[in-house]
Formats: structure tokens, sequence, C-alpha cells
């Protein structure tokens, strides 16, 4: 993964967890997975632990610990209200910027960028 990937990256990982965990609770190793199945095969297993950290102080999360068949109890994730809220946010800023960095990649919308604006 390039640089510039990387640092796109840094801004909207949390969004795409949160997406991940609109779907269905998981725990953090089920995430990672989740996220190389999706493509994201080089984001490290660490940093999603410290987004799940950092998402759970937010309180975007509630947390059960459940049994594990290895080792200590599983931290499951689910999205709470607080969560919903700031995913919905999420994805009106993507939509908003998306459209914008659209209408510069696109050559004929470069050339009038008041067409379609009413």
């Amino acid at each position: 993964m390039g640089k510039q990937m990387t640092e796109m990256l840094k801004g909207t990982l949390e969004g795409i967890v949160l997406a991940l965990l609109s779907g269905r609770p998981a725990y953090g190793y089920e995430i990672t997975t989740q996220l190389r199945d999706r493509g994201f095969e080089e984001i490290a297993e660490g940093t999603v632990y410290a987004l799940l950290v950092r998402i759970e102080q937010k309180g975007l999360v509630d947390i059960e610990k459940v049994p594990s068949e290895k080792g200590p109890p599983r931290k499951v994730f689910t999205l709470n209200a607080q969560g919903e809220q700031e995913l919905a946010e999420f994805w009106r800023t993507w939509s908003f910027l998306a459209d914008r960095i659209e209408q510069l990649h696109s050559p004929a919308a470069s050339e009038n960028p008041s067409e379609g604006e009413n």
C-alpha cells in the first residue's frame, strides 16, 4: 500500500469499521478479517485494535465480553445509537467529498464546474 493510500485511510478507517459493525457485532480479529476480505489486506491488526479502543472511548460501541475457546474472553463490539449517528455523519461527509472529488476527476465537470448546480 502506498503512502498516499495510508494517509487517506487514516481519515476514513473509523467510518469503515463503524460500517462493518453496523452489519453485525464482531470482535477485533473478525473485524480485521472482514477488512482484509474487502481488499484492505495491509491494515495491521494493531491498527484495528487501537482504533477499537478509540471508538470505545468515544462511546460509539457497546462491549460484551464472551468466553473464548482459547485464551481470555473476547470483546465483542456492537454499534450503539451514538455510533449509528457517527456513521450517518461519516456517510454524509463521504458523499459530499466523493461528489466534489469526482467533479474534479471528470474532464467535462472540470470545464463546466457550475453545470448541474441550482
